[in-house]
C-alpha cells in the first residue's frame, strides 16, 4: 500500500476515533454534565397539550401529548378530559413487561360510558409524512426498526425516506384499538412498561409519552386474565379524574417540570455519557445507545 494512503486512512481512522468519544480529559458523567447545563437546556411542558391522571390512590401520572405527530387523536382526547369521560373509570389491564392499559371497563358493552361530543373511530396516525420543520436530532448508533432514529422535542422518532413516527419505547402512551385501523378514539389508553415492544410501531397511533409517575403504573399488580386484563372488578385501580394541565392553577404537579431539551449540545453530550459510561462502577463501555435506553432527564424548578 502507498505510503501516502496509508497516512490518510490513518488521518481517516483517527477523525473517527475521536468522533466516537471525546478526550479522556474531557470524559464526564451523566451527573457532571447534568450538573454543568444552562437554564437555557431545559424547557417547560406545553401546559396546554399536558395531562394530570390523578389514580383513585392519590399518584399523579404526567402525560405530555404530542399534536405534531398525532394532531387528530390529541384533539380528540383533549375533548374526552374536558367533558370529563375518564373520571372514575378504571386501569383495566395490566400486562407483565408489556403495557398498563386505562379506560372503561364497559367498553363495547351495553354499559359502555358515551364519548358525548368526541369522535369514537379516528382515521389512524400511525405515521406522518416526513418534514424539513420537524425538529429531529438523529443518533449515529442505528436502529434494528427504522433507517434513522433520535428524538423530536423529547420523544423518540423513527424515520424513512418518506416517513417518520414514534416509537414504543418505555413510557409511550398508546392509542388502544380493535382489528380495524380506524377504531383508536383515544377513549383507551395504554403506556408501554416493558421492554420496547417496537413491533407494534406503524401499527397503533402514538400519542405521547409518561414524564412523570411511571412507577404508579409500573408497580400495578399483573391481572391474571389473557393479556394481563383483571378477571374482578375489585382488581381494577380507579381514576379519580385527568385533567388537562393548563386547567389546574400553575400546571399542577406538571407546571415545575422541566425537561432537559433535545436540540442543545448539551443533550449530545448526555447520549455520550449513556453510550460510553463513564461511572466508576463501569469496567468497559458499550460505545453504543439504542433509542429505547434513553430515558429524558427531567427535573422540578425550583419555586421563584
Amino acid at each position: 500500500m502507498p505510503a501516502l494512503l496509508k497516512r490518510m486512512l490513518g488521518a481517516v481512522s483517527l477523525a473517527a476515533a475521536l468522533t466516537l468519544a471525546p478526550p479522556l480529559a474531557e470524559a464526564q458523567t451523566a451527573a457532571e454534565v447534568l450538573a454543568a447545563t444552562s437554564p437555557s437546556d431545559w424547557r417547560g411542558l406545553d401546559l396546554d397539550n399536558t395531562l394530570v391522571m390523578t389514580l383513585a390512590n392519590g399518584q399523579d401520572v404526567i402525560i405530555e401529548l404530542n399534536p405534531v405527530f398525532a394532531p387528530a387523536t390529541v384533539a380528540n382526547i383533549k375533548l374526552l378530559v374536558a367533558e370529563r369521560y375518564f373520571d372514575g373509570l378504571s386501569v383495566n389491564r395490566v400486562q407483565d413487561n408489556y403495557v398498563t392499559q386505562w379506560g372503561d371497563p364497559e367498553a363495547e358493552g351495553p354499559g359502555q360510558r358515551s364519548l358525548g361530543s368526541a369522535a369514537a373511530t379516528l382515521t389512524p396516525e400511525f405515521v406522518r409524512r416526513r418534514d424539513r420543520t420537524v425538529p429531529f436530532t438523529r443518533l449515529r448508533d442505528g436502529d434494528v426498526y427504522a433507517e434513522e432514529v433520535g428524538f423530536s422535542n423529547g420523544f423518540p422518532v423513527a424515520r424513512s425516506r418518506r416517513e417518520m413516527w414514534m416509537t414504543h419505547c418505555y413510557g409511550m402512551v398508546g392509542v388502544g384499538r380493535g382489528m380495524a385501523p380506524e377504531s383508536g378514539s383515544g377513549a383507551e389508553l395504554y403506556a408501554v412498561i416493558g421492554h420496547a415492544p417496537r413491533h407494534l410501531d406503524r401499527n397503533i397511533t402514538l400519542v405521547g409519552r409518561v414524564v412523570s409517575g411511571m412507577s404508579a403504573l409500573t408497580a400495578l399488580p399483573r391481572g391474571t386474565a389473557a393479556l394481563g386484563f383483571y378477571e374482578e372488578s375489585a382488581q381494577r385501580v380507579g381514576l379519580l379524574s385527568v385533567r388537562l394541565a393548563s386547567r389546574l392553577p400553575g400546571g399542577g404537579p406538571a407546571g415545575a417540570i422541566e425537561i432537559l431539551r433535545t436540540d442543545t449540545e448539551a443533550f449530545a453530550a448526555w447520549v455520550d455519557t449513556r453510550r460510553n459510561r463513564r461511572d466508576d462502577w463501569f469496567y468497559e463501555p458499550a460505545g453504543r445507545i439504542d433509542l429505547c435506553n434513553l430515558w429524558l432527564p427531567s427535573r422540578t424548578r425550583s419555586p421563584d
